[in-house]
């Protein structure tokens, strides 16, 4: 789901909403630049970090919906009943696409350890703008477009797709945007300056750059490791031979694939992708892990079992013509090594672990892909 459609469910749930973003991080904060979450009159989605800073981020995200005429902390049920802007007072009804910034010194002013500097943007969604939202969250490509806007209040959010877009935007944001629509510069949060006497803009991909994971077979361990997935950072495939094999709902970032053609499923995924080979069957099993290496473009292939499962394996996989190197980036058992324990909560923090290692080192390539949050 892209940060643009995030916002527009925020707003169709609870009626108005603050996204409280991290701007700008200096030395030792809880998050990174980019970091985000949703403040609502009686909820909280995601996090910019929690202890002092994430507290006094709440407090003033909320002083702002109070200034809209919400209930500081409405009941569950009077949330669903949330006031749209029309109701909202005149004075606060006035001003659309609400922005304020905040610093906070995370060791002078709140006490935190981390000794750093965050700036904070915080910006006010109502269904007063819903509607616009709708269309750029329906228009826009996610996995191409970058989101920006002005620090100041009153300009709407804007979406840009094209460096031919004729669009009037300060000089060095349109320097940012060519360069990262080009591929001259990594598609990233920044923060750009404006020239003298103008605003700086904040500039962020539409969506989070996801890794595409394949999970095969919805037995115990891939419903553990599809719950843990659920926050980090994989847009996961989930495919086994039958739709009942699946639990009654699955994940926001999961796509739920049921054919009895796995190898086929597995053969025809995209360069990049990460696999995991967990069936019900070990004929199945082999057959997806021998399409995976026939292909030979992939992120990452385990597979589940013990060391003499794969020593079988790789024999199998060569008598069918499988070259040694290929062979080599079988990875079986999976999951990090020590941490122990066959029960399937176990395995999956084990598997999750390891995919994140084999991402922050690089050995698999990220691809942009929707944020499915």
């Amino acid at each position: 789901m892209s940060r643009i459609a995030s916002i527009a469910r925020q707003i169709a749930e609870h009626g108005a909403v603050v996204r409280v973003t991290v701007i700008r991080s200096d030395g030792s904060t809880p998050r990174d630049t980019g970091a985000a979450m949703f403040v609502g009159a009686g909820h909280i989605t995601d996090t910019i970090g929690g202890g002092a800073l994430e507290l006094s981020a709440i407090a003033h995200a909320r002083r702002l919906l109070s200034e809209l005429g919400m209930p500081a902390s409405p009941s569950h049920s009077a949330v669903a009943n949330l006031p749209p802007a029309s109701a909202c007072r005149e004075g606060a009804r006035a001003a659309a696409w609400q922005r304020d910034v905040r610093g906070f010194a995370l060791g002078p002013s709140l006490g935190q350890c981390c000794g750093g500097h965050a700036r904070l943007l915080f910006e006010v969604f109502t269904q007063r703008e819903h509607p616009y939202l709708e269309v750029l969250a329906r228009d826009a490509e996610p996995d191409t477009a970058l989101l920006l806007r002005p620090l100041e209040a009153g300009r709407p959010l804007e979406v840009a797709t094209s460096r031919k877009q004729q669009t009037e935007r300060p000089l060095p944001v349109m320097r940012v945007v060519r360069d990262m629509l080009s591929g001259a510069r990594p598609r990233a949060v920044e923060l750009v300056r404006g020239a003298k006497g103008e605003t700086a803009w904040f500039v962020e991909p539409m969506a989070r750059r996801l890794v595409p994971l394949y999970i095969y077979g919805a037995g115990h361990v891939g419903r553990a490791l599809v719950h843990i997935l659920r926050d980090l950072p994989f847009a996961v495939t989930w495919a086994d031979t039958a739709i009942l094999r699946f639990p009654s709902s699955a994940s926001p970032n999961v796509q739920v694939k049921a054919t009895p053609h796995l190898p086929a499923l597995a053969y025809d995924a995209g360069a990049g992708v990460y696999h995991l080979v967990l069936t019900y069957s070990h004929a199945l099993d082999l057959a997806i892990c021998h399409a995976v290496l026939r292909r030979g473009v992939f992120g990452h292939l385990g597979l589940i079992g013990s060391a003499t499962k794969r020593t079988r394996f790789v024999k199998r996989l060569a008598e069918l013509g499988i070259a040694p190197p290929m062979l080599a980036r079988l990875t079986c058992p999976i999951g990090l090594p020590g941490l122990g324990g066959k029960e399937p909560g176990m395995i999956a923090v084990a598997v999750a672990a390891q995919l994140l290692q084999l991402t922050t080192a690089g050995r698999g390539a990220l691809v942009a892909g929707n944020e499915r949050q």
